[in-house]
């Protein structure tokens, strides 16, 4: 049955379109340029997926969802020789979840919003989109192997195992209930922060501080934006126009403060300074993810979880008070 002859509430209208890893930036730009002459409702997910909205596009181009899909497939492979995974469905998870279905190198599945919980409903509760490592171990231990066996346990009891927010969220995965809506985003810059010395520094103490505080602004930065970074860079600007610069990736995409730090701190003990003049740092977050894709996962790291509530109260007081009132105090002497 063509989407044109179900009732409006029975067509899948998200897609959500999954590029091969590695592809490189400029290619992914690209496949988003084919995207939007499907819709003009393009949700960018670097670094190699995205959600476009539908809704709009099928009376443009006279066809269902599912031919939809194929014609993005012909165009991606004979203009840019990159075949695509196809993912569609009533709401974003059923449409990410579909798409990783789809077996490599591409292809198209179509879930209607009728039998979305039943589709769902034999996974793997781990294929579930959303769901990480961490949190599919924890509903193993309890016993839930599928995602129809997590739409059956009682969403209270989710949330002991997974947590407040990831419980209430993962119950309602499961059952397909996925509020929200693709957001038009195009693909986001890097986010960057820099400091430059008045006067040339040697001080590893000062250096370092100095570094502290460019995560905190970083940190804040990514969180304002909604979006976590997968990788920073560390420039190190050096007397006599001189540069040191290093990549590494984080082990999940981050914004908190403490994740930042401790992979800046490596950078910079990866520099080796010894009495080099610095005239300036710069950092900058990579590969740039949108916060609300990327899954939380549990954490048994009290401490840790403490200091996750104090960086949101900070933040509220900083938008309240302005960014300086409130820091690490380290970081007063980098100032």
């Amino acid at each position: 049955m063509t989407a044109e002859a179900l009732p409006a509430r029975e067509v899948p209208t998200v897609m959500h379109v999954r590029c091969p890893d590695r592809l490189p930036e400029p290619t992914y730009r690209r496949v988003l340029e084919e995207l939007t002459e499907l819709s003009p409702v393009v949700q960018a997910l670097p670094p190699s997926a995205a959600l476009v909205e539908l809704k709009g596009a099928l009376r443009y181009h006279g066809t269902d969802t599912l031919r939809l899909g194929e014609m993005l497939r012909v165009r991606t492979v004979s203009r840019l020789g990159v075949d695509v995974r196809v993912g569609i469905g009533p709401t974003v998870t059923v449409a990410a979840t579909a798409s990783a279905q789809v077996p490599e190198p591409g292809g198209v599945l179509a879930v209607t919003p009728g039998r979305a919980a039943d589709w769902l409903a034999p996974l793997p509760v781990q294929a579930l989109h959303g769901i990480g490592p961490r949190q599919a171990e924890a509903l193993h231990e309890y016993g839930v192997h599928t995602v129809g066996l997590l739409a059956a346990v009682s969403p209270a009891t989710v949330q002991r195992l997974l947590g407040g927010q990831a419980g209430r969220t993962a119950a309602d995965r499961a059952r397909g209930v996925d509020p929200r809506p693709v957001v038009p985003r195009a693909l986001p810059a890097s986010a960057t922060v820099r400091r430059t010395f008045d006067r040339q520094a040697i001080d590893g103490a000062a250096v370092r501080a100095a570094l502290l505080d460019l995560v905190v602004q970083l940190g804040r930065l990514l969180r304002r934006r909604g979006q976590a970074a997968r990788a920073l860079t560390l420039t190190l600007r050096f007397a006599g126009g001189a540069a040191w610069e290093k990549t590494r990736r984080l082990t999940e995409p981050s914004a908190h403060d403490d994740d930042l730090r401790a992979l800046a701190y490596r950078l910079m003990d990866a520099a080796g300074l010894q009495r080099g003049r610095l005239t300036g740092l710069v950092l900058k977050g990579e590969d740039l993810a949108d916060a609300d894709q990327v899954a939380r996962q549990i954490s048994l790291d009290s401490a840790r979880e403490a200091r996750l509530v104090a960086e949101a109260a900070m933040d509220r007081i900083r938008d309240k008070f302005g960014p300086d009132v409130i820091g690490p105090a380290a970081t007063r002497r980098a100032s």
